[in-house]
């Protein structure tokens, strides 16, 4: 390998962890700081928080066309870089629901921006070297766990408006090592017509999309609430980042086993495990349990997330045929980072002013188990197919 090869490479791990530690020292103290300095209700923080996943959603595409019309995909994400690191401190200068919440929305029609034009020069190049893509993503995996233990310290010694300013600098320092990624021509085009006319035809991807929608919701809406649990049960600020260390922290080595125990099991399968071992800690957390407890069953944040989100998208590829990938990836992305994320932390937020944080778990855990249920009945109607379609054997003459 040579050296240039060396330093292209370095900048990719650089920048995922830049990225996600924004992500990480942000979205889980956004809560506390909208409950504790903004005065918030829980129905408030619930629709600020959840405006961004429908954005994105909208936004996405948009983004997608813009690149391949300009033909200049990093230069594209270096600006929406800057301008949501930029848009994240105009957080400071609002203490207003409504003010908030267009902030909220401005942030993320540039946030939306970042991650699948940065996956998709990643994955180019991953391809062109015969590299492994995960390599470079787990970084973002330890970027997030150790933002949300570094900047709860600081947050805990210099108040919690500091995690703005932690996550424009990062923000900005991941736009200067993007600079430095190649500069190739991508395209990020859907042809999302003749991509439907044949997914529509596998009833297995519409359950596989719904149950999609009922596991990630509350393993995203767990970003927003996590913080509030937290507290809750007694733990300070600093305590609640130590918390988000040891639950994303969780996820780095399940995701490097992840590929061996899909390739054993299988996609679907090791999916309905990841569901239902989640399922089981939302609604442990109903329980109201002791804050060593909460310490103790965060890790298993990478039993569940840390072996869903690989599965799942091995599995939707694999299950679509090879003209619909993209728009079969799409249309899941949708469902469990947009829509799932925003149904689940909008009612999350609601749940909350009108019961309690452990509420808000058991409405996760039961959206989780009815998600598992879904999978199951996949499962079945996969190996019912599988069957079919082997041939009987000769009987005797």
């Amino acid at each position: 390998m040579s050296a240039s090869d060396r330093t292209i490479q370095a900048n990719f791990r650089l920048f995922y962890f830049l990225a996600f530690w924004a992500l990480g020292g942000l979205y889980p103290l956004l809560s506390i700081y909208l409950k504790e300095e903004i005065r918030l209700s829980g129905s408030q923080i619930g629709t600020l928080v959840s405006i961004g996943p429908i954005v994105m959603v909208i936004a996405q595409p948009v983004w997608g066309l813009i690149c391949d019309w300009t033909g200049r995909a990093r230069t594209v994400l270096v600006t929406a870089l800057l301008a949501t690191g930029g848009i994240g401190l105009g957080f400071l200068f609002f203490d207003e629901y409504l003010p908030l919440l267009a902030a909220a929305s401005s942030l993320a029609l540039f946030q939306g921006a970042i991650i699948p034009i940065s996956d998709t020069l990643t994955v180019n190049y991953a391809m062109r070297h015969r590299l492994d893509y995960g390599s470079f993503r787990l970084w973002g995996a330890i970027g997030f766990a150790a933002a949300g233990f570094a900047m709860g310290w600081l947050a805990e010694r210099f108040g919690l408006s500091v995690i703005f300013y932690g996550f424009a600098l990062t923000l900005w320092l991941g736009a200067a090592s993007a600079r430095r990624m190649p500069g190739d021509r991508i395209s990020m085009r859907m042809d999302l017509r003749s991509g439907l006319s044949r997914l529509i035809r596998l009833p297995r991807f519409a359950l596989f999309l719904l149950a999609t929608f009922l596991v990630f919701g509350p393993i995203f809406a767990n970003n927003t609430y996590m913080g509030l649990l937290f507290q809750s049960s007694g733990a300070t600020v600093a305590g609640v980042g130590l918390g988000f260390l040891l639950a994303a922290g969780s996820e780095v080595p399940f995701m490097k086993i992840a590929g061996n125990w899909i390739r054993r099991r299988g996609a679907l399968a090791v999916t309905l495990f990841a569901a239902g071992i989640s399922a089981l800690r939302w609604l442990f957390y109903f329980f109201e349990p002791d804050i060593l407890w909460l310490y103790l069953t965060s890790v298993v944040q990478g039993l569940s997330t840390g072996l869903f989100i690989p599965a799942a998208l091995i599995y939707v590829r694999n299950l679509a045929p090879e003209e619909a990938k993209t728009t079969a990836v799409s249309l899941y992305t949708a469902a469990g980072t947009g829509l799932g994320n925003w149904f689940c932390t909008l009612l999350g937020g609601w749940i909350l002013e009108t019961f309690d944080i452990f509420t808000t778990y058991l409405f996760f855990g039961i959206l989780t188990a009815v998600g598992a249920m879904i999978l199951w009945i996949v499962l079945r109607l996969e190996k019912t197919g599988t069957k079919k379609a082997s041939p009987e054997p000769a009987g005797r003459p």
